[in-house]
C-alpha cells in the first residue's frame, strides 16, 4: 500500500486519470475495457462469491484494525484487483497503509495482510463499482 501511495502521490498526480492494482502474476485471457472504470472498483473475490459470509475469511480478531464481525460484510473483495481514480485509490492506500502500521505496531498482523484491511475499507467506504469473479 505505501508503494502504490508513493507512486500516485510523486508520479501520477497530473498523469492519469485512473489507476488499477493487479498482482503480478496476473494474466489476460479476455478483454479489460473501459467498462471496469469507476471512481472506486472493486472485484469480488472468485474463491468466495459464491459462499455463506460466515465462511468469509474476514479478519475477526478484534484487536486488529481490519476487524470485521461475523455479522457484518457483503462481498469478499480480491487484493489481487482493485482500483479507480487517483484521488480514491490514494485514500484507500493511505488508509490501508495507515491502519497496518498501527497493527504492526501493537505486533498484529491481519490474516490477509493487505487484502483484510482492503476489505475493511471496502466495508466502510462501498465501491462504486463492483466487478464480478472473472476479471
Amino acid at each position: 500500500m505505501e508503494k502504490l501511495e508513493k507512486l500516485i502521490e510523486n508520479e501520477l498526480v497530473g498523469e492519469a486519470d485512473y489507476i488499477f492494482c493487479l498482482d503480478i502474476d496476473t494474466k489476460f485471457y479476455g478483454r479489460w475495457g473501459a467498462e471496469s472504470l469507476g471512481r472506486l472498483v472493486g472485484v469480488i473475490h472468485p474463491w468466495l462469491y459464491n459462499v455463506p459470509r460466515n465462511q468469509f475469511t474476514y479478519e475477526r480478531r478484534p484487536e486488529s484494525l481490519a476487524y470485521i464481525p461475523a455479522a457484518e460484510g457483503d462481498y469478499y473483495y480480491a487484493g489481487a484487483a482493485f482500483g479507480g481514480t487517483l484521488e480514491d485509490v490514494l485514500h484507500l492506500t493511505k488508509t490501508c497503509r495507515e491502519q497496518l502500521n498501527v497493527d504492526a505496531a501493537n505486533s498484529i498482523e491481519a490474516v490477509w495482510q493487505e487484502e483484510s484491511h482492503l476489505n475493511k475499507y471496502f466495508l466502510l467506504n462501498k465501491p462504486s463499482k463492483l466487478l464480478s469473479p472473472e476479471y
